[in-house]
């Protein structure tokens, strides 16, 4: 039998997932109000075309559209739901150059400010030990690739300084952590030896604190839901991290998804002693040898 030619699945980017469940929600509004794409068009005076690409996410939509969108489907009752959307859909979408143009201290104390207004802070993260618990020398060997991937102002020295000032939450304050790692983060060479079993250790004794929880999910996990790494601030906002931006979402039906798959992905992990044997044996398989390349400066 001839095999099938293999075939790519297309790449969506959070951005446009995100158009595509605005624009989810205004063909539903539509279909409720009995309106075809063409119908809602013409009675808005656009082109024909028009409704159908504001739903497929292949054009935004003013807020203009949206209010005519509403009031031919006699749903103006949504207009200032629908309104949030959009512009929160607008500012959302932060490129990282732009964000790091400051350096990464100035991004650093942005962090601090969101953390420090946040009473449950929910921390995923599938590669790298989460910034909030770093020691200064994993957090160097994080931030030194940082810089030099994306060619930003060298602050480093006082880029982990103001990271590890971060780290007052965990002491301060009414603050609650929980804190997941794929069992890949406690892997991941992002210094030597003695930097990588100094972090290790640091998970050891963060495991001790009473505000903070830690699960570690094990790599022999059933698939659950597919995520980047993802911060979720109470239940206000979520920063969700990719190559080329950060995503920020606020709309409550959103959140409600992070929601979701944190409680599914907690649901997998490990705690208490099951976690700590976890890192116990990353530390032991340690190699012998520093082989880590930091990047040039």
């Amino acid at each position: 039998m001839t095999p099938l030619p293999s075939r790519s699945l297309p790449v969506v980017s959070p951005v446009q997932q995100a158009k595509l469940a605005f624009g989810g929600r205004l063909r539903e509004i539509r279909a409720a109000a009995g309106l075809t794409q063409r119908d809602l068009a013409k009675l808005a005076g656009w082109h024909s075309s028009k409704a159908s690409r504001i739903e497929y996410g292949k054009q935004m939509p003013s807020e203009g559209d949206i209010k005519q969108w509403c009031l031919h489907c006699g749903a103006l009752d949504q207009f200032a739901d629908l309104l949030a959307m959009i512009r929160a859909l607008n500012d959302m979408w932060v490129e990282w150059r732009r964000s790091l143009g400051a350096g990464l201290r100035h991004r650093q104390r942005e962090q601090i400010a969101f953390e420090g207004s946040t009473r449950l802070l929910r921390w995923y993260e599938p590669q790298l030990v989460p910034g909030i618990v770093h020691t200064p020398d994993y957090a160097r060997g994080v931030m030194a690739r940082i810089i030099s991937f994306y060619d930003v102002i060298d602050d480093l020295e006082q880029s982990v300084e103001t990271r590890i000032e971060r780290q007052q939450i965990l002491y301060r304050g009414d603050h609650r952590l929980q804190l997941l790692l794929a069992e890949q983060c406690l892997y991941t060479a992002v210094a030597d030896r003695a930097a990588m079993a100094g972090q290790l250790d640091r998970l050891l004794v963060v495991q001790g604190l009473a505000r903070v929880s830690l699960g570690i999910i094990p790599r022999v996990t059933p698939f659950e839901v597919m995520v980047n790494s993802f911060i979720i601030f109470d239940n206000a906002k979520v920063m969700v991290e990719t190559v080329s931006a950060e995503l920020t979402i606020t709309q409550s039906r959103e959140i409600g998804l992070y929601v979701k798959a944190f409680r599914a992905l907690a649901a997998r992990a490990v705690y208490g002693a099951e976690a700590r044997s976890l890192i116990i044996a990353a530390m032991d398989a340690l190699p012998e040898t520093d082989d880590i390349a930091m990047p040039e400066s």
